[in-house]
């Protein structure tokens, strides 16, 4: 297991469920339905390597642009790996988040959310966030929506008020499965000077090794942010 370099928040695109089902002839909703049970797992391993912050790209506000029976049986998925892992998670004093568009996903899932927090909210161990209905333009959006409501100074907004309003902190590392080598409105405004580390195979064959190997990549690469 590598030993870590300041990797305090890490963000992992989980990219590549369905071309992973297809290729395999299977029907796309085999390949999320196996996708989100890799979560447990990756949490996991993240917890043990002590990494403070783990953010997890599961469905982006472009997601509601699929197909309706798909968005269901995804919503459905998701509320059940929630149900269903909130009391392990709990017992390792993992703090649940969900970051992103919450009133946009139905009720049912809303609830088990509200359940996942309530429920972990005094956790001192990692959080885990959930970003659900999430989109990094949509985060930039809502903090400037905040900053307006909340009547702030023009000469008294910079940088770290707009931090202060988004839903989550800078990123240290950002994973992307999938093949693909971008970051898709992921972090946008968290990932501005992350180190990025693209692997070329699907999310659902993620494996404890490839989490290494990003690491030990993390740990070789000087960090200048700009300096």
């Amino acid at each position: 297991m590598p030993s870590k370099k300041n990797l305090n928040h890490l963000g992992i695109i989980l990219d590549g469920n369905r071309r992973w089902a297809r290729e395999k002839g299977m029907p796309k909703f085999v390949g999320h339905k196996i996708g989100l049970e890799k979560i447990k797992d990756v949490a996991n391993w993240c917890n043990e390597r002590k990494i403070k912050i783990l953010t997890l790209f599961v469905f982006s506000t472009e997601n509601w642009n699929r197909e309706k029976q798909e968005i269901n049986y995804l919503m459905r998925l998701i509320q059940k790996a929630i149900a269903d892992n909130l009391e392990e998670l709990h017992k390792k004093g993992i703090r649940i988040r969900v970051i992103g568009q919450k009133d946009r996903l139905p009720k049912f899932v809303q609830e088990s959310i509200k359940k996942a927090e309530d429920l972990t909210e005094k956790n001192l161990g990692m959080v885990l966030n959930f970003a659900l209905s999430y989109g990094g333009r949509a985060e930039i959006v809502s903090a400037i929506k905040n900053i307006v409501e909340k009547k702030i100074p023009l000469d008294k907004i910079n940088e770290e008020t707009i931090k202060e309003n988004l839903w989550t902190s800078d990123v240290d590392l950002v994973i992307r499965t999938g093949k693909e080598m971008r970051i898709s409105n992921f972090l946008i405004w968290q990932a501005a000077y992350s180190e990025l580390y693209f692997l070329p195979k699907y999310w659902p064959d993620f494996s404890e090794k490839d989490l290494d190997n990003a690491i030990s990549e993390y740990n070789l690469r000087q960090r200048r942010f700009g300096k």
